[in-house]
């Protein structure tokens, strides 16, 4: 049998026509804007929970904890329990479980009133939630506040990815979708940057500055969701037919988009006849999907990113850097992560999804191990380092800037592209908040365990995550066939001639009949 999962998959049997307009682009750049308040949430958090003025005001047993690390000039304590505290990282991990929640009324707020509809709410809530913080006086109003931006957090990831894929070319939907990576990153560095700077205000309310800045990209996303037209796709669901035809002429820039008007038309009416999407879900035909929809976002979580980008300040003062410089550290991996989600973007379209993700996982595995060797060397098991030189603590975040490079062009981009490219639309909205969902719960746990973690595995965390990232590269080489160049309504062909996946797929006939042209040079038999 061919193995679709180690295939190159070159085209599908038909093209549709259409450009790649201003028109897409501009609106792309617009929705994928939604970006930008996960990524800024992401690196303000572990910003100002390494500023001392937040922790006194908040958390005082972990600040009077971190000035006896400090005054220790005997270099002679564990820092590996430096920053253990489970209030400090339910402050984190708090509004993960509330865009958890969040993203399952996402989910029929995408299908019934649109995707733009969605991604307006999740700009309004996550206003909400910057201005409860920036004004906090107790811990109370900062976790309040944390779960509304995990609210609009939630609805924003739900909407955002299927907006791009639904929107753009089938040929540059991976490049378009990416812009959504792309935006979280640009807010991670944005928020690194805000955070390094606002440290130095004096007086300590600096994190208030840091918290209240999320207003920012609220306001970018809420305007802009604004003026976005809907998908045509969504226009169909909803019955407005002749208006998603006009909308996809625009979109496309011909005037012939019949077919695939007509393939739009085809699977809503296949949608239509779903009276329960997620008890589907669960259908024979749909396991690959559900597969995909599960294990892709609970491996992404477990490549250990989130814990660098959350926690990065607290880990560089960890292993030796003073407060500004492990500031300046997390600004360096932020603007890493920026240029290397670039790189994704020139690339996935070209190279394919399969390439990045076995690549990027090797890249990553290897970061891993050498960073928990020098940590391990130098801290042992008791966490006591001695005499740190700087030069060793570079080396460290060298390494570390490597593994965020491979993240960024690998599972960072297509762990969201994927998922909301290969779902059929009578599905799409339920699968996508499975997705969202799963992504939410494993972000929560790592978010909330890390620390602890730390406290107790040392230096092996780096080898947990290490292990993970051996499982997912093996899982990618297997069962992920190639998915770039696939029209998003043709995708079921490519599940139909997947060397595993395809014995799902035998009651499933594709309305439009076609096949797959496989690039016999790079198809292995199994």
């Amino acid at each position: 049998m061919a193995g679709g999962g180690f295939a190159d998959v070159a085209q599908t049997g038909k093209g549709y026509p259409g450009n790649l307009t201003q028109y897409v682009i501009v609106t792309c750049v617009i929705a994928a804007m939604g970006g930008l308040i996960f990524g800024y949430d992401i690196g303000i958090s572990g910003g100002v929970t390494s500023m001392d003025s937040f922790l006194k005001q908040f958390f005082p047993s972990v600040y009077h904890r971190e000035q006896a690390f400090s005054e220790d000039t005997t270099h002679s304590v564990n820092q590996y329990c430096r920053f253990d505290s489970v209030t400090l990282t339910l402050f984190t991990s708090s509004l993960y479980l509330a865009a958890l929640a969040s993203s399952l009324v996402a989910s029929t707020v995408t299908r019934k009133l649109g995707r733009k509809r969605s991604m307006l709410f999740g700009g309004l809530l996550f206003m909400v939630g910057a201005l409860v913080n920036g004004f906090a006086r107790a811990v109370w109003m900062l976790i309040v506040g944390r779960i509304f931006l995990g609210f609009g957090i939630g609805f924003a990831n739900q909407s955002v990815p299927l907006y791009l894929s639904e929107m753009a070319p089938y040929k540059f939907r991976g490049a378009l979708n990416i812009g959504f990576q792309l935006s979280i990153t640009i807010g991670i560095l944005a928020a690194n940057l805000l955070n390094y700077g606002f440290a130095k205000i004096r007086g300590g309310w600096g994190w208030r500055l840091s918290l209240g800045g999320a207003v920012v990209p609220a306001l970018i996303i809420t305007f802009g969701s604004l003026f976005l037209p809907e998908t045509p796709n969504s226009l169909i669901e909803r019955g407005e037919v002749e208006d998603a035809r006009e909308k996809l002429r625009k979109i496309r820039g011909v005037s012939d988009v019949d077919q695939e008007f007509n393939d739009l038309i085809a699977a809503s009416e296949a949608s239509s006849k779903v009276e329960h999407p997620w008890r589907n879900l669960l259908q024979r035909q749909y396991r690959p999907h559900l597969t995909m929809a599960v294990a892709i976002p609970f491996f992404q979580q477990f490549t250990g990113i989130n814990v660098i980008m959350f926690y990065a300040p607290v880990l560089f003062r960890t292993i030796g850097f003073g407060s500004d410089a492990s500031l300046a550290s997390a600004v360096i991996s932020g603007a890493v992560n920026v240029v290397a989600t670039i790189v994704s973007i020139y690339g996935v379209d070209k190279w394919g999804r399969r390439f990045l993700f076995l690549e990027g996982g090797i890249q990553m595995l290897i970061c891993q191990i050498v960073v928990a060797i020098f940590i391990g060397v130098k801290f042992g098991t008791n966490g006591v380092p001695g005499d740190l030189p700087k030069w060793y603590a570079a080396l460290v975040v060298l390494f570390i800037c490597i593994y965020v490079a491979g993240f960024a062009w690998s599972w960072g981009p297509l762990g969201w592209l994927v998922p909301s490219e290969i779902f059929p639309l009578e599905i799409r909205s339920a699968a996508q908040s499975i997705n969202v969902s799963v992504n939410m719960i494993f972000t929560f746990i790592v978010a909330q365990a890390f620390l602890t973690m730390m406290c107790h595995m040392k230096f092996g965390l780096f080898l947990f995550f290490a292990f993970f990232v051996l499982v997912m590269t093996i899982f990618i080489y297997f069962f992920l066939p190639e998915t770039k160049n696939i029209p998003i309504e043709e995708m079921a062909l490519v599940w139909k001639q997947h060397w595993f996946w395809s014995r799902f797929m035998t009651d499933v006939d594709h309305p439009n009949g076609g096949d797959l042209e496989m690039n016999n040079k790079d198809t292995m038999s199994i």
